[in-house]
């Protein structure tokens, strides 16, 4: 009755599950938020600036700034809006799915500062005297063009404004009405101008005892109900500087959405089936749970709001990968249990308890780089770090319990006792449990001397180490405007594009690119890049432009100098504090000396990756630093998987190890003992980054580059180049400091 119960229970829980996702997984994909660069929009980081000189900025300032800019956001209509307060003085506002990103812009830069004044520049009226919420969008009775009009608070005291403007006398009668006025404007230099900054200065013939106030000009319908909208909204307590602003077209994120929801499903799809072919009935179990997985992720995702954007969904699916990586071990480590002779329960519970203080470590040296990416990163690069740390948490419940939940109920209805092959393991590869004999592990029943070779890994790291060089100071990397400051326009049309017809266009505009780009599997898309930063007219022009050219509005990305080298610094800070922080974890949960032999292999990594983008001149943007910091997270939790074989293999020893051919014998048993765990891990998570690279959006294209190049690095890092470090950095040292185990069950290293 027991063994039916299990199974029973097995496909009950399954069964509820599916049935919950199949219901809900629509539902619950529609609450999440998505992000410009998958929907469309902007986002803008505005520097604020007091208006006057004797006000400061202080929090409520900001917070005040804040209020007026999201009602203002609301006439517009936009629901999904993200305004924060960043440090003491910057505001950071997205907004997704905005049709109409020109006049998003405007309303929200425009401080809104209404001002009546003469052709002397005098001011006599503003925005204190008008009637809240007045202002609207009519048409001159006259002329039927469209017009805003506004009602005054006080009748007298616009006669008085009236009757002087008028006595002034032709050609100076004018009451001039300013938007923004600053002291170096000049209405004398603007009239001048064919698109003065004022918005309207009509002539003044007679004394107006009213209360309501014409404006007049050449509007447009939309334009002057733009005007209206914004003198509504209230004015600006501050005046906002933009830093740095970057625009998704509509066209671009639907692309987007479309690539990397295809490229996700492809990946995880063939994550399962190499699951099921490498580990058979335990790699089902942890493809049902993996489904499990993706469906909590979404779902918390959700409660959360927080924003997808493209690499958040690259975090979720690489999160996959830690998924599989923490059943990977498990698994393994129960074939290894299985091979010794053990039975299948037995094997079922070594195995788990051995492979679970590998997973926490592994899991927590990842956690550590994602919360820095968290701390210094960008809105997408946080977006990243958020998807990447619930992906940590929720696999970890998702691999350790759920899938020993499901296996372990097979397991003990004790049908699978006499079926190791369901397992991945042959009966010809059992022991008899009687027979004590130590075996050396085999790669493909292969034995294998990893330590013979040390000098030759050696010699190719060094060599590596030396071409990279070579090729970071002829080469040096191809910055994106996000360190090095200035404009890029990523143009999208419907057929191959040439470098000449771009510049040609760009021409017409009178600008000067520094480089056009082309890229897209027909050369669909164009990437032009300035040393400048341009202005939100120019902004507006650009996109008209190629709007009408090729159907599409283009993406625009602004970054200041301020915000470059801000990016450099904080770049190196997440690095620097990301390399301390598992420095202090890997001493005090292993030794010091693994720790440093751990950061010379991240560094390493990280060297080499910067040398691919040294060669290839893809562009270094910020989302390259996010997947430097996710493969180090990666390298560090491959590494510490065969650190921990290292030091289970030595306490296995139970006696003081003063031998260095020994300490190279247990070495190499490790290395040879994780060999499959490692590769299996870095083929599951490299189908997921390859889907991305292969059938995802162009935008991403760098990023998944950075990504394949880093597991590359890190697998070969893990696996030779750290653990021989460490070998002989500690084999040299075993005179004065032994390894020894017969009293405490701990590694004894330096005093730090």
């Amino acid at each position: 009755m027991k063994k039916r119960g299990r199974i029973i229970t097995f496909f009950l829980i399954v069964i509820v599950f599916a049935a919950t996702i199949g219901t809900t997984a629509t539902g619950v994909s529609k609450n999440i938020n998505l992000g410009l660069d998958l929907q469309g929009g902007f986002e803008v980081l505005y520097e604020v600036e007091p208006v006057d000189d004797d006000q400061e900025v202080s929090r409520k300032l900001l917070e005040s700034t804040v209020q007026t800019l999201n009602d203002r956001v609301n006439r517009l209509g936009i629901s999904e809006t993200v305004i924060d307060i960043e440090g003491e003085d910057r505001i950071r506002v997205q907004l997704a799915g905005v049709e109409d990103q020109t006049e998003a812009r405007e309303i929200l830069s425009t401080s809104a500062i209404l001002s009546f004044r003469d052709v002397n520049d005098k001011e006599y009226l503003d925005g204190s005297d008008i009637k809240e919420g007045s202002a609207k969008q009519d048409f001159d009775p006259n002329s039927n063009a469209p017009m805003v009009t506004l009602q005054l608070k006080d009748a007298n005291k616009f006669a008085e404004v009236t009757k002087k403007i008028k006595n002034m006398g032709e050609p100076n009668n004018l009451l001039v009405i300013w938007m923004d006025y600053q002291e170096d404007d000049s209405f004398a230099e603007e009239v001048k101008k064919e698109n003065p900054k004022y918005i309207s200065a009509p002539k003044v013939g007679e004394v107006i005892n009213s209360t309501s106030v014409q404006i007049t000009g050449d509007f447009t319908v939309e334009s002057a109900q733009r005007l209206a909208n914004i003198i509504n909204s209230g004015s600006l307590p501050v005046h906002m500087n933009e830093l740095y602003s970057t625009s998704v077209g509509a066209q671009f994120g639907e692309q987007a959405l479309n690539k990397t929801v295809f490229a996700g499903f492809i990946g995880v799809g063939l994550i399962f089936i190499f699951m099921m072919s490498a580990y058979r009935f335990p790699g089902l179990i942890a493809s049902i749970n993996l489904a499990i997985y993706i469906y909590i992720i979404l779902l918390v995702f959700g409660l959360m709001n927080g924003v997808l954007t493209l690499p958040g969904i690259a975090a979720l699916i690489l999160g996959v990968g830690m998924a599989v990586d923490a059943n990977v071990i498990t698994f393994e480590r129960i074939k290894e249990e299985m091979r010794t002779g053990k039975s299948l329960l037995a094997a079922f519970k070594a195995g788990s308890k051995n492979s679970l203080k590998t997973i926490v470590d592994a899991n927590i040296t990842t956690l550590l780089a994602a919360a820095v990416l968290f701390m210094f990163g960008t809105s997408s690069v946080k977006g990243f770090a958020t998807m990447l740390i619930v992906s940590i948490a929720v696999s970890f419940l998702t691999a350790v319990y759920g899938t020993r939940l499901l296996l372990g109920l097979w397991i003990k209805t004790r049908y699978l006792n006499n079926r190791p092959g369901w397992f991945g393991v042959k009966q010809s590869q059992i022991k008899d449990i009687s027979d004590t004999t130590e075996e050396e592990p085999t790669i493909f029943n292969r034995t294998v001397d990893v330590v013979k070779h040390q000098k030759k890994i050696f010699v190719f790291t060094t060599f590596v180490l030396i071409i990279g060089c070579v090729s970071l100071l002829l080469f040096k990397l191809n910055p994106g405007i996000d360190f090095t400051s200035g404009s890029r326009v990523e143009v999208l049309a419907e057929e191959t594009l040439t470098t000449e017809e771009i510049e040609s266009s760009v021409e017409e505009m009178e600008l000067e690119p520094k480089s056009i780009v082309l890229s897209g599997e027909n050369s669909e898309i164009a990437v032009i890049r300035f040393d400048k930063v341009l202005t939100d007219d120019r902004i507006a022009d650009v996109k008209q432009h190629f709007s009408e050219l090729y159907g599409n509005e283009p993406n625009v990305s602004v970054v200041s100098s301020i915000v470059g080298e801000e990016l450099v610094k904080n770049a190196i800070y997440a690095l620097a504090i990301a390399s301390i922080g598992m420095i202090i974890y890997v001493t005090l949960r292993f030794e010091f000396f693994f720790a440093i032999t751990a950061i010379i292999a991240l560094l390493h990594d990280t060297f080499f990756l910067l040398v691919v983008f040294s060669i290839t001149r893809i562009e270094f943007d910020v989302t390259i630093v996010a997947a430097i910091l996710t493969i180090i997270g990666y390298s560090i939790n491959n590494t510490i998987v065969v650190f921990d074989r290292i030091r289970e293999n030595i306490r296995n020893k139970n006696r003081v190890i003063k031998s260095a051919k020994e300490l190279a014998k247990i070495v190499n048993t490790s290395l040879v003992q994780t060999f499959m765990r490692s590769i299996n891990t870095t083929v599951t998570t490299m189908i997921a980054v390859l889907a991305f690279l292969i059938l995802g959006a162009q935008s991403i294209f760098g990023f998944a580059i950075a990504l394949a190049v880093g597991l590359i690095a890190g697998t070969y890092s893990s696996l030779f180049l750290a653990s021989q470090l460490w070998l002989v950095w500690r084999g040299r040292s075993l005179k004065e400091r032994p390894l020894d185990f017969t009293k405490k069950k701990k590694i004894e290293g330096p005093q730090v």
